[in-house]
């Protein structure tokens, strides 16, 4: 059930419920980092929301020696990869594998959002997948009629019935085989015995930005001192492995609604049973989304020249966890700065791949993410102000009120923020002594290993990461296949 994802993120059956070092910049606090622990991996607990980033953000790879990573090259992905709900055209698919819901904004709530954006003067887009990221519009989703759309519905439930595929669950793997500097299969877990799956041709590792550098280093790939503390024997010695490890981290203004238009109430019981009993039985109402339907791509301030931060808006007052909180009726709204200067690191915490890893991400060591999320909030406080919300608009529950200095909001950030579960930047890709992988997913220094996931971004994208990650797996499908690559497309309104 789409609106139940904060659910299954907080539990332990299908999360592996990672969370950081203590984080020096958010007043010591650990910080909860879920990582899909199911067939679809994060893609079966996210949040559904579907955003590509900013053609920049794929230049920028390209202007570091990846002239295959350009916008241009990866937009073809991009379209391959979906199915699309709304308007067809140069910049969306409409034929993948991939099912992206364009929602229509069910609350009153959602509207009142956009002409409140008007009115503090940013500018709307219907489409922020499309030709330009900037602008407030609907927030794609990763969903079909009512029902989550991952990884797995999308590419592994179609090809079940292969005979050249097994899917073997309940197995942990331990580390990839090597024979010299070859990789020749991998070693796994069954709880009860190991035991050795072979490769015919190449090992590929995607187990996510966490757990693919976990892997690398138990496999003695990795940085020869840190690798030998550990008692690991180095077989390529790639510092740059766990190293420049970047997340997006959130905040919320959460408001109180002077009517009783919001959604909070169906989280409690009665109505929540209602909500559940609906979706069971028609897959509809408001258990059939992710209630992130509105969503915007701003400058924090004049200063920028491009969006540098998001916002997402909620017709409802929700918690962590997924329970209502105190007021009856509320909305919110989160706001992200998209490409963090910020970055950490991921250590093996000891050589038994039991062990969780050692996850740093350094959220707001760099002194202007703090900037960009307090510019943030200053911005959408300037949105809830605007006249569309006058008749809705009651006491800020936070930051509150009596928050109003930028020491005053850097406190709450420190205090509140979270991860916005977008890890990734591991395995780093890049032409460079300090990357991990080449241009096609390749490990420098190892024969038949590639990893595709989210760890090999030299860059975190500009927004949630699903999008770009299947848009690696598609792309690097190709070069795997032999196939040739598909033709760059610089779209008719490119900027």
């Amino acid at each position: 059930m789409p609106a139940a994802f904060s659910y299954a993120i907080a539990g332990a059956h299908h999360n592996w419920g990672y969370e950081s070092e203590p984080e020096p910049h958010l007043d010591g606090r650990r910080i909860l980092l879920p990582r899909g622990k199911v067939l679809g991996g994060s893609s079966s607990i996210n949040a559904m929301a579907f955003v590509r980033g900013q053609k920049q953000d794929f230049d920028d790879w390209a202007a570091i020696g990846l002239p295959e990573w350009s916008y241009a090259h990866c937009l073809p992905y991009f379209k391959r990869l979906e199915q699309f709900s709304g308007s067809a055209g140069s910049y969306r698919g409409t034929e993948g594998p991939v099912r992206v819901t364009q929602p229509s904004g069910r609350n009153v709530l959602d509207g009142v959002f956009l002409e409140a954006c008007a009115e503090a003067g940013f500018s709307l887009n219907r489409d922020v997948n499309g030709a330009d990221q900037e602008g407030v519009g609907p927030m794609d989703q990763t969903l079909h009629k009512g029902v989550r759309a991952s990884a797995a519905t999308a590419y592994l439930d179609p090809a079940r019935s292969r005979p050249n595929l097994q899917i073997l669950t309940g197995q942990r793997v331990l580390r990839v085989a090597l024979r010299r500097e070859r990789a020749v299969g991998v070693e796994v877990s069954s709880g009860t015995a190991d035991h050795m799956i072979e490769a015919g041709r190449e090992v590929i590792l995607s187990a996510g930005a966490a757990n693919s550098p976990q892997l690398l280093m138990l496999s003695g790939i990795g940085d020869a001192a840190s690798l030998n503390r550990h008692g690991i024997h180095t077989v390529a010695d790639l510092p740059g492995v766990g190293c420049g490890v970047q997340d997006h981290a959130d905040v919320s203004i959460k408001q109180a609604c002077t009517q009783a238009v919001t959604t909070t109430p169906a989280l409690r019981f009665p109505r929540n049973a209602l909500l559940l009993a609906r979706w069971l039985l028609f897959r509809t109402g408001d258990g059939a989304t992710n209630h992130f339907e509105t969503a915007g791509y701003i400058r924090s301030s004049s200063k920028q020249d491009r969006a540098d931060v998001q916002i997402c808006f909620m017709p409802l007052l929700v918690a962590y966890d997924g329970s209502a909180m105190i007021e009856p009726h509320g909305y919110m709204a989160t706001v992200l700065g998209l490409r963090p200067k910020s970055r950490g690191a991921l250590k093996l915490r000891s050589a038994d791949p039991t062990d969780p890893p050692v996850i740093i991400p350094g959220y707001l060591s760099d002194p202007d993410d703090l900037r960009t999320l307090r510019d943030g909030l200053q911005q959408l406080r300037r949105i809830f102000a605007q006249p569309a919300f006058d008749s809705y608009r009651g006491k800020e529950v936070a930051p509150g009120a009596a928050l109003t200095t930028d020491q005053d909001l850097d406190g709450f950030i420190r205090r509140t923020a979270k991860s916005t579960h977008h890890l990734s930047c591991s395995c780093r890709m890049g032409s460079d002594d300090d990357a991990v992988v080449d241009g096609e997913g390749r490990v420098r220094g190892i024969e038949g290993l590639r990893v595709i996931d989210a760890s090999v971004f030299p860059a975190i994208t500009s927004g949630n990461t699903n999008a770009p990650t299947l848009m690696v797996a598609e792309k690097l499908s190709d070069v795997i296949l032999g196939k040739a690559p598909l033709a760059p497309e610089h779209g008719p309104h490119a900027p």
